[in-house]
């Protein structure tokens, strides 16, 4: 074997053994499996009662591209609630312009989400989950305006805007 290629096929065995935990696997990333929230279905019910890019973004994790939801610029009085189960999650109170293209809060209805580890995308993220049904909704971020500095980016088509 020459030289080079043992150190090039080295270099690519260690540095996958680095990054590893940064890929995502699906470690201490959450699944929406039916035994952890208190609304529960089977996938073939969720894909019946969702749209495709619901079911993509709430049940498998996706994101939707920036700017494409209207909800983005919705800032009459009323609650945003998870379009999985119609919890509330949101108050418009808490709903700020972050200039990313998502539906931004500082601070979540009490008890109305839950967070667990993202590591996808070679970072380490905190992701924001229905805590009813476990649908994805987004990340939180530390670069939040007061009081809490947090910022609640979205998922638009993870939930549906009730006027006050």
């Amino acid at each position: 074997m020459n030289k080079r290629y043992f150190l090039q096929g080295s270099a690519v065995i260690i540095g996958a053994a680095v990054l590893s935990p940064n890929i995502n696997w699906g470690s201490e990333k959450m699944t929406t499996s039916n035994n952890q929230f208190a609304i529960t279905k089977p996938e073939e019910e969720w894909r019946s009662i969702l749209t495709p890019e619901q079911f993509r973004v709430l049940r498998k994790h996706g994101t939707e591209p920036a700017g494409s939801s209207a909800l983005d610029k919705e800032y009459d009085q009323g609650t945003f609630v998870c379009a999985g189960c119609g919890q509330e999650l949101f108050t418009s109170d808490t709903k700020f312009n972050s200039g990313t293209g998502w539906p931004s809060f500082f601070q979540p209805i009490e008890g109305a989400i839950a967070t667990t580890v993202d590591r996808s995308f070679f970072m380490t993220r905190t992701e924001v989950h229905c805590s009813k049904c476990g649908g994805h909704l987004g990340h939180v971020f530390n670069d939040g305006p007061a009081p809490t500095g947090k910022r609640y980016c979205m998922n638009g088509v993870s939930m549906n805007f009730v006027p006050a």
